[in-house]
């Protein structure tokens, strides 16, 4: 019985150690975004356009109980308003740069705004994750499903008479996240260090998508280093930071743009 039992143990034990620990996940992003636009004088809005959908891809890198995201491509994404000639700059930097570590939960971006660096220092915001005891299978491997809601706001943009506003509104994300605790890392391409295994596909109010399109053992490790480019700001000072250049480039008439970040 003891030779049994002392069998069964090492059964565990090597395949716990064989699961990877390490490797690279490709993910297309997946955005539906509304632009509101309304004439000044005629009083109520028309139909509302279409939603506007963005799609890039973008990779992350785990190893070393660490983890580097980037972006794979640079998007750029117009909408021409053909009322007033105008045009909104939708763009994603391709030096942008997320990086954490697993064993401290320290969290450090690497981000390009208005043409100035900055390296943003935060931590994981864990949630309140609910396992709802669904699985699936995704590119092979099974996933187990988990929910979770997160209060915040969000961002609504009008366009009145050629003239961009937006102003802030409470908000709550309701998240859907599929990981797959075969690969035991908490790596993914949002919600890093929340869940216990590899996150490989997010959905965020039915309009935002994250999903793994490949997973490869093949990695360089050598990449996943802590990005050292930029002004070193909290979170908070970022956000502050990045309103403040926004109000300045609407007030002067300079060219709209939004960037889309994780």
């Amino acid at each position: 019985m003891k030779t049994i039992y002392f069998i069964a143990s090492l059964f565990v034990t090597l395949q716990a150690y064989t699961q990877q620990q390490s490797g690279r996940v490709v993910y297309e992003f997946t955005r539906q975004m509304m632009v509101r636009t309304s004439v000044a004088g005629e009083g109520m809005e028309g139909p509302p356009p279409p939603p506007r959908k963005y799609i890039i891809k973008q990779e992350v890198l785990f190893g070393n109980n660490q983890m580097l995201r980037r972006m794979l491509e640079d998007v750029v994404n117009e909408i021409p308003d053909n009322d007033n000639g105008n045009q909104f700059h939708f763009a994603m930097g391709d030096d942008d740069i997320t990086w954490f570590n697993f064993a401290d939960g320290r969290k450090v971006e690497q981000r390009e705004f208005a043409t100035k660096q900055y390296l943003i220092t935060d931590s994981a915001h864990k949630l309140n994750w609910k396992l709802t005891g669904e699985t699936s299978k995704i590119l092979g491997y099974t996933c187990q499903q988990a929910v979770a809601t997160r209060p915040g706001k969000r961002s609504m943009m009008s366009i009145e008479n050629g003239e961009m506003t937006r102003k802030d509104i409470p908000d709550t994300s309701h998240i859907t996240a599929w990981f797959t605790p075969v690969i035991p890392v908490p790596a993914g391409p949002d919600l890093e260090g929340q869940l216990p295994g590899l996150i490989l596909q997010i959905d965020i109010n039915g309009n935002t998508m994250y999903k793994a399109l490949e997973v490869s053992q093949q990695v360089d490790l050598a990449a996943i280093k802590e990005p050292k480019k930029g002004k070193k700001v909290t979170a908070e000072e970022f956000s502050k930071e990045r309103d403040k250049t926004m109000e300045d480039i609407q007030r002067n008439g300079g060219r709209r743009v939004m960037r889309i970040n994780n």
